[in-house]
């Protein structure tokens, strides 16, 4: 997500008291093994340490590489209970929900419930389509691949004044949608790259036009009951499990982190509301990229062909893919998702040249100005050198 929008949310959230979820509980099934005595357990496990100990409050991650499998966890889940993060630990995984959904709209796309390049308009009303400046003209392939140029919704700010008149508020896409009605495009359809939520609360809207069934019931059937994902949820359509983290957040940026957990910016409707945790990451994005079993090989093609490197992101962007960390050397870039949210942070990414495997959590949003943004960014840069390093 972006964070035009925090300049004036930080002082609005002084008016309103923040929350924490505490209907959801804590016990977990840690029954997952590792490959023992993997010889960079000290290395992953320091990382981890390091940055709990300059502030993220907890941390789960999973490193699959040629010596078999890492996975580890520091800090804590849930800060006020003094429970700890764990590997097995459910979080928020945030716009990782964006490949969920393109694998999902490939899937539909084979089951000829509607094609790539069908305009948006023959799946969306008229009504959506008169009101958002760029929908006539934009496809599918578009939306997924974020070149239709399309307002974000999470860039308005009345619809963050609702968010925290009514933070638990499940939102349903006719209601969303309605924030970007009017709104100026970032530029004509095709001719760049910007990523938008908005296109992916479009997706789910034509997914359900063109099958007339519900997107998060497809999601199950189609993705997540397949690969046997039994950690995984698609908030507010599934109940959290109850091994869930709390999310957390410096609002004012005072060294003072405050529980977010229950602040919910328009899960459920595309672009975020996936929980999980890292074992089940690993096994989508290896089935999906790796293995390639969830999708034709003629649909992989078109999901891992990229727009240019998107400026300043050291990205590019697939079909509800990126190929990340472009910055690197050539061999490093990933194939995955980021992802970001008021409270949450995530990472799920393949190396193709090294063959390995990243996947994290980290129950503190990145997604706006704190002291502890550039700790989870130096965070990054560190497990990215542990993993694809010798």
């Amino acid at each position: 997500m972006k964070n035009k929008y925090l300049a004036w949310l930080l002082p609005a959230l002084f008016l309103f008291p923040t929350g924490c979820a505490k209907d959801i509980g804590h016990s977990a099934d840690c029954s997952y093994t590792a490959t023992p005595g993997h010889p960079k357990a000290a290395v992953y496990q320091a990382v981890l340490d390091q940055y709990v100990a300059k502030g993220l409050p907890g941390i789960s991650a999973l490193v699959r590489d040629g010596n078999g499998l890492w996975v580890g966890a520091s800090g804590k889940a849930d800060i006020s209970e003094n429970i700890d993060m764990k590997p097995c630990t459910v979080s928020k995984a945030c716009s990782i929900t964006k490949t969920f959904i393109g694998a999902l709209c490939l899937r539909m796309v084979e089951e000829n419930a509607f094609a790539l390049d069908d305009p948006i308009s023959k799946w969306v009303s008229s009504d959506v389509i008169d009101h958002v400046k760029n929908a006539r003209e934009s496809t599918v392939r578009m939306l997924l691949n974020h070149t239709s140029g399309i307002a974000d919704v999470i860039d308005d700010n009345s619809f963050y004044l609702a968010v925290l008149n009514n933070p638990s508020r499940k939102w349903k896409p006719d209601e969303l949608i309605k924030y970007v009605y009017g709104d100026d495009p970032e530029f004509a359809p095709g001719t760049d790259a910007s990523y938008s939520n908005t296109n992916f609360l479009l997706l789910t809207m034509i997914i359900e036009s063109s099958t007339g069934k519900d997107h998060a019931q497809l999601l199950r059937e189609k993705i997540i009951e397949p690969l046997a994902l039994s950690n995984t949820s698609y908030y507010w359509h599934d109940p959290l499990p109850a091994n869930t983290a709390q999310g957390y957040f410096d609002l004012y940026n005072n060294g003072t982190i405050l529980n977010m957990t229950n602040y919910n910016t328009g899960s459920g409707n595309g672009y975020g509301g996936l929980y999980s945790n890292v074992y089940d990451l690993q096994v989508f994005i290896e089935a999906l990229v790796r293995e390639k079993r969830v999708l034709s090989a003629g649909s992989l093609s078109e999901m891992l062909t990229f727009t240019a490197p998107v400026e300043d992101a050291n990205r590019a962007n697939g079909l509800g893919i990126f190929r990340d960390f472009l910055e690197r050397a050539p061999d490093e870039y990933a194939y995955g998702h980021r992802g970001r949210d008021l409270g949450y942070t995530a990472d799920m990414y393949w190396f193709p040249e090294k063959d390995r495997t990243m996947v994290y959590f980290v129950n503190y949003g990145t997604d706006a100005k704190s002291s502890l943004k550039q700790t989870f960014f130096d965070f990054r840069n560190a497990m990215v050198d542990a993993v694809v390093g010798l």
